[in-house]
C-alpha cells in the first residue's frame, strides 16, 4: 500500500499532468502558432502547435527537425543579430516582424514574439515562440507609408485641419514651401488665416459647408499667403471631410488641397503678352497693307481744304472783299472736312496703338459700322459694296474693343480680297449680327465663288495663306482672340458660290438681363 508520501507525490504529479494537458489544449486551439526551437542559430523546430498548418501550410510533423532559419525572407533572416528596426526588446521578450515562407513558396508577415528557456547554470535550452499572421496589418502600414510618400512628395499643397477650430495639424513639403519655409507637419496656423476676411466669410465658409454635407468640394478660392512667405500666388482647389460619428458634427477632419499657381499664372501672362504683340504686329501689317486707301481717303478731304481755301482767295482777289456769309459757309465747310481727317487718323493711331488688354462693355453694331467705314475706301475701290443687317436689339458684349474690332477688319478684308479674281459685277460683303440665349453671333460673309474643302480644312492654320506675299497669320490670330475671350470662330462654304466667317462670343450678363426683363 503505497505511503503517504508516495501518495502526495502521485497527486502532485497528477495535477501536473492536468495543467500540462491544459496548456497543450490551449496551445493546440490558438489561433496562434506556438513553436519550440533548438537554442541554435539554424532555429531547427523541435515542437510546433497544430496552427502551423493553417498559418504556413505545414503539418506539424513537416516543421519538426525543420530549419526555422531557412524559411526566413532573405532580407529578413538576420533581423535579430542586427537589431533592426523592427525587432523590439522588452522584460527578456524579443518582438520581430518579418517574412516568413509558406509552404506554396509566397512570403507573409509574422509577428513573433519569443524568449530564451536557460538552465540554473545560464545555459540556453530552448527557444519558446508564438507567432501570428500580420499581413493584413503590414500591407496596411506599407500602403499608408507609400501614400505619405506620395503625399509629401505631391506638388500639390496638402493640408489637413481640425473640424472644429480649423487649425492646421499638417502640411506636406509643397505647402509648408508656399507657405513659409519655416513651417513643416503640424502647425499653430488657422486655416481661416490663409484666406481675407471678405473671401473666408462669402467663399471658404460656404466652401466647408458643403464639403460637411456632401463630403467634398471642388472649386477655386485664391489664398491670402503669410506676410513673411515668399511672393506666390496660390489657391485651394479641393475640400474633403473626413467622418467619424464620435466626433462634434460628425467630422473629424478636413483635407484642404491647394496648388501654387505662381508658375502658371507667370506662363499666362507670358501667352497674354506674346499674343497682344502677335495681335499688335497684324494690326501694323494690315495697316501697311492699307496704306494706298488710307492715304487716298486722307487725302480727299485735305484736297477738299485745299480747294474750299483756293476759291477763297481767288474771290477775294478778284473782288478785293468776300461776303461775311459766303466766308462762314467757306470755313464750315473747311471745319467738316478738317475734322473728317481728324476722324481717319484717329481711328488709324487707334487701331496701330499697342495697348493692355482692356475689357469694357461696348454695342458690337458700332464696331461693324466703324471697320466698315475703315475699309471704305478699299472697298470702294474693289467695287465692294457692304451690306448691313444688324441686330435690332444693339446687343453688348464684354471684351478688349480693339481685339474684337482687329477681327472684324481682317474677316471684311479677307471678304474684299476674295473678290479680286472674281468676274461678277455685283459685289456684296454682308456684315450680320445676332443675339440669342446669352450668345452674340457675328458673320462676315462675300458672293465670291466659294472655298474648297481642302482649303477649308487649312484656313486656319498658322503661316497658311493663298494670298500672294501674305504671312498667313491673320484668320489663326483672330481665332485665338475670340478663343481668349471664351468664344469661337469658324469658316463655312459652299464651294461654288459664297463663303461665311462668323464668331460667337458670350454676351455681357447685365446687357443680357435688361433684354430678358424686356421681353
Amino acid at each position: 500500500m503505497p505511503t503517504a508520501r508516495e501518495q502526495a507525490l502521485e497527486s502532485e504529479l497528477a495535477s501536473c499532468r492536468r495543467e500540462a494537458d491544459r496548456y497543450r489544449l490551449l496551445a493546440e486551439q490558438s489561433t496562434d502558432m506556438i513553436s519550440r526551437h533548438r537554442p541554435t542559430p539554424d532555429w531547427t523546430y523541435v515542437d510546433v502547435s497544430p496552427a502551423v498548418e493553417k498559418l504556413l501550410g505545414y503539418r506539424v510533423e513537416e516543421m519538426i527537425g525543420t530549419r526555422g532559419y531557412d524559411l526566413f525572407h532573405p532580407d529578413d533572416a538576420d533581423n535579430l543579430i542586427k537589431r533592426t528596426a523592427s525587432v523590439s526588446y522588452r522584460g527578456g521578450l524579443y518582438t520581430n516582424v518579418f517574412r516568413y515562407r509558406h509552404k506554396k513558396g509566397h512570403y507573409i508577415w509574422l509577428e513573433t514574439t519569443s524568449r530564451t528557456i536557460r538552465d540554473e547554470q545560464g545555459q540556453p535550452l530552448e527557444i519558446i515562440c508564438v507567432s501570428r499572421d500580420v499581413s493584413a496589418r503590414e500591407q496596411a502600414q506599407l500602403a499608408t507609408r507609400r501614400l505619405a510618400r506620395v503625399v509629401e512628395a505631391c506638388s500639390d499643397m496638402v493640408m489637413f485641419c481640425a473640424a472644429d477650430s480649423l487649425q492646421l495639424t499638417y502640411l506636406n513639403e509643397a505647402a509648408s514651401t508656399t507657405l513659409g519655409s519655416h513651417l513643416s507637419g503640424a502647425t499653430a496656423l488657422g486655416l481661416q488665416q490663409l484666406f481675407s476676411d471678405e473671401s473666408y466669410e462669402q467663399l471658404l465658409r460656404p466652401a466647408l459647408e458643403h464639403a460637411a454635407r456632401h463630403g467634398i468640394w471642388h472649386g477655386s478660392i485664391a489664398m491670402q499667403l503669410p506676410a513673411d512667405a515668399a511672393p506666390r500666388i496660390a489657391e485651394i482647389h479641393e475640400l474633403i471631410a473626413h467622418r467619424n460619428p464620435g466626433s462634434l458634427g460628425g467630422i473629424e477632419y478636413y483635407s484642404v488641397i491647394g496648388r501654387d499657381i505662381t508658375q502658371r499664372r507667370q506662363a499666362e501672362e507670358s501667352a497674354k503678352r506674346q499674343q497682344q504683340e502677335m495681335a499688335h504686329m497684324s494690326r501694323l501689317l494690315s495697316v501697311g497693307e492699307m496704306a494706298t486707301g488710307l492715304a487716298h481717303e486722307i487725302n480727299q478731304p485735305l484736297a477738299a481744304i485745299l480747294n474750299y481755301c483756293r476759291g477763297t482767295l481767288r474771290r477775294v482777289e478778284e473782288e478785293q472783299k468776300l461776303a461775311p456769309e459766303l466766308a462762314l459757309q467757306t470755313m464750315e465747310r473747311i471745319t467738316g472736312q478738317a475734322r473728317r481727317a481728324a476722324e481717319i487718323v484717329k481711328r488709324l493711331r487707334s487701331f496701330v496703338r499697342r495697348t493692355e488688354y482692356q475689357r469694357i462693355e461696348f454695342s458690337i453694331n458700332d464696331s461693324c459700322r466703324e471697320v466698315a467705314g475703315f475699309l471704305n475706301q478699299e472697298a470702294s475701290d474693289n467695287g465692294i459694296d457692304f451690306e448691313f443687317e444688324l441686330a435690332p436689339e444693339d446687343p453688348k458684349v464684354c471684351a478688349d474693343r480693339i481685339q474684337i474690332e482687329q477681327v472684324l477688319l481682317n474677316l471684311m478684308r479677307n471678304a474684299i480680297e476674295a473678290y479680286a479674281d472674281c468676274d461678277r459685277t455685283r459685289r456684296p460683303v454682308t456684315i450680320a449680327t445676332r443675339s440669342d440665349n446669352g450668345r452674340i453671333d457675328v458673320i462676315v460673309s462675300d458672293r465670291a465663288g466659294g472655298i474648297d474643302a481642302d482649303t477649308l480644312q487649312r484656313l486656319f492654320d498658322a503661316f497658311y495663306t493663298s494670298k500672294p506675299g501674305g504671312l498667313g497669320m491673320g484668320l489663326q490670330i483672330s481665332r485665338t482672340i475670340i478663343e481668349t475671350h471664351g468664344g469661337q470662330l469658324w469658316a463655312e462654304s459652299d464651294g461654288c458660290d459664297g463663303t461665311q466667317f462668323q464668331f460667337q462670343l458670350p454676351a455681357d450678363r447685365r446687357q443680357l438681363s435688361r433684354h430678358q426683363d424686356g421681353k
